[in-house]
């Protein structure tokens, strides 16, 4: 089986400065243009003196008119590279170099420039996009329409968005995780040639990245165990696990000759099917907890009560009298209602 040889080396041409071709293409134009007027007069004037026209003349119309079919030539090769863009040039099908500097150029006029990542204009879209674009949004595929002249490749930091998606965590909850993706392009002779179209190839990686880094966590640390102390989950430790998703992401796109430059998660639920019983739970959690504190306390201030009472000498109660005001004061400071006072005007033996 041949194996597949992948580009690694990305080539800088050295470029002549285009000023001067396009100069020099301009003024051999006007030129030519003179050449056939001035053929063309001497034609006419021994026409109408009855003579042949002079081999001169004709010569010049011939030189002229030929010219005008090789005019495209100089321009043709002219290229216009903007601030932290690329063009990537192939020469009849081989690898040319990659115009990474910005400034006016010219190359050999018979490069084309290649950009997989930029659909023409009426071309038919394939499955990928498709399915990129109900799981990462319309914003690639609005770089995509942007057929800029040249094909060139944005060397700037791009932000994908990833979208939604339902992943079960690590106890199998179901949950609704969506991430950003800053990146952008190191080596564009990777990202041509390497792959069909990398930002198709960053969106799938994204989506595979995401799915096996978040099945490794619970949603909640409470969810995952009772030691809470270390232990990492999606909701409490969600910059850990971005940076675990970037480390994942960034293995599977260095063929791409792409940098993930951060990821960030911008939307972390439970999914609906099992949100409102997952409020229950954390509900009854919180109430627990609450109630917890709330029995805490009042035993303290129970204790303190009896202290006082028997430093201060107030009264003598015996352990039958202290177990039914310890009673009272805890049905009083534990209740979820205001205590209802009884009065008693008899004995209280």
């Amino acid at each position: 089986m041949e194996e597949r040889t992948l580009v690694t080396e990305e080539k800088i041409p050295r470029p002549i400065s285009g000023m001067g071709i396009l100069i020099t293409g301009v003024l051999l134009l006007a030129a030519s243009v003179a050449l056939f007027v001035l053929g063309a007069v001497g034609v006419s004037r021994a026409d109408a003196f009855g003579m042949p026209a002079p081999n001169g003349a004709v010569a010049m119309m011939i030189i002229g008119a030929v010219y005008w079919l090789f005019a495209w030539v100089p321009f043709a090769g002219l290229k216009i590279i903007k601030p932290n863009e690329a063009l990537v040039l192939t020469l009849f099908g081989n690898y040319y170099g990659s115009l990474k500097n910005p400034g006016f150029f010219y190359v050999n006029p018979f490069c084309v420039g290649v950009n997989p990542a930029v659909r023409e204009p009426g071309a038919p879209q394939d499955a990928a996009p498709a399915a990129a674009a109900n799981t990462a949004g319309a914003l690639d595929l609005l770089h995509k329409k942007d057929s800029a002249s040249g094909k060139k490749i944005s060397l700037k930091a791009i932000t994908h968005n990833n979208g939604k998606q339902k992943i079960n965590d690590l106890l199998g909850n179901p949950i609704e995780v969506g991430i950003v993706v800053i990146w952008r392009v190191v080596n564009t002779a990777e990202a041509v040639f390497n792959v069909d179209d990398y930002r198709d190839y960053l969106s799938i990686q994204a989506d595979a990245a995401l799915r096996n880094t978040v099945r490794l966590y619970p949603y909640d640390v409470a969810d995952g165990g009772d030691d809470n102390d270390g232990q990492t989950s999606l909701r409490g430790s969600s910059q850990a696990v971005a940076n675990k998703i970037k480390e994942e992401l960034q293995k599977k796109v260095d063929m791409a000759g792409l940098e993930i430059l951060e990821t960030r998660i911008t939307y972390l639920a439970y999914s609906p099917e099992i949100a409102a019983a997952m409020l229950q739970r954390q509900q009854a959690s919180a109430i627990i907890d609450a109630r917890k504190m709330i029995v805490d306390g009042a035993v303290g201030m129970v204790e303190m009560a009896l202290e006082k009472l028997k430093d201060g000498g107030v009264v003598d109660l015996d352990e039958e009298r202290k177990a039914a005001m310890v009673s009272n004061l805890l049905v009083v400071l534990c209740g979820n209602r205001d205590a209802q006072p009884v009065v008693n005007s008899g004995s209280i033996y």
